[in-house]
């Protein structure tokens, strides 16, 4: 496994995930809440395996710990990953999850909230040997991007794929109304109440509320709706565009590249 660190932007909004205790908030309190969390994963990968027969190179965009790049490399062992995130705390959750895959994994401290992050992928390309992935996923992590700058990445996804290839998002979009996220959230914190009973925490339902709305990434999501998304993935050029999976504002969208 190796690693590999670039020049990170710092704004408020970019840095609030370079503190390790939100990190471990989330890792250790908030995602094993996620409503439908299973069922995403096996979306995602019956989505993968319908698309991909051979796979030699993997991109879990925004990685976190590494958790649905590994899924990935689980599911087809031949592969090689690329797991990329600028948050020093989550690769280094990343590496110590991933730490039995050796060299079939990198690991990478990128930003691509900026346009030349994909320069720093060229050598592991030519390391594997391969002229683009064959798969890209991202979880809950390109939300934190402007409007302009996710359509922008699309783009840059789709030329990072080889023809063929397959891009899946599990993502947190917008809700068209404000009723919609008012349902969104009392859903949550029930999932949130659920899980931290099931692990003997006893705080009250209302103390569990207000730390998910007063949490302090709250301000970093800029939510968009999953049509709209769907929309500029068309626009692009990817093909079997759809949302395959939605719970309010939980959605797994995914596009293919045309051979």
């Amino acid at each position: 496994m190796t690693t590999t660190e670039y020049g990170l932007r710092d704004t408020v909004n970019d840095t609030v995930w370079q503190g390790g205790d939100l990190t471990d908030r989330y890792l250790n309190g908030v995602r094993g809440a996620i409503p439908l969390a299973q069922t995403q994963m096996d979306t995602m990968r019956r989505l993968i395996r319908w698309s991909q027969e051979e796979v030699a190179l993997v991109l879990d965009l925004g990685c976190g710990d590494g958790i649905l790049g590994q899924a990935v490399l689980d599911q087809y062992p031949a592969a090689r990953g690329i797991f990329a995130d600028f948050s020093t705390p989550m690769l280094a959750a990343a590496e110590k999850r991933l730490a039995g895959y050796g060299e079939r994994v990198t690991l990478v401290q990128v930003d691509y909230g900026q346009q030349t992050w994909r320069e720093n992928l060229t050598g592991f390309q030519k390391t594997c040997q391969v002229s683009g992935f064959d798969i890209i996923v991202s979880g809950f992590s390109i939300h934190h991007q402007p409007d302009g700058r996710k359509r922008e990445l699309y783009a840059e996804l789709y030329d990072l794929l080889k023809p063929g290839g397959i891009f899946v998002n599990v993502e947190h979009v917008a809700s068209r109304s404000k009723w919609g996220e008012m349902l969104f959230e009392e859903a949550f914190v029930d999932a949130m109440v659920a899980y931290h009973r099931q692990n003997g925490n006893g705080q009250p339902r209302e103390q569990i509320a207000h730390e998910l709305y007063n949490r302090p990434d709250k301000a970093a999501n800029k939510l968009t709706a999953v049509e709209t998304q769907c929309d500029w993935l068309r626009d692009i050029g990817f093909i079997h565009v759809d949302c395959y999976l939605k719970y309010f504002e939980l959605a797994v969208f995914a596009g293919v590249k045309p051979k």
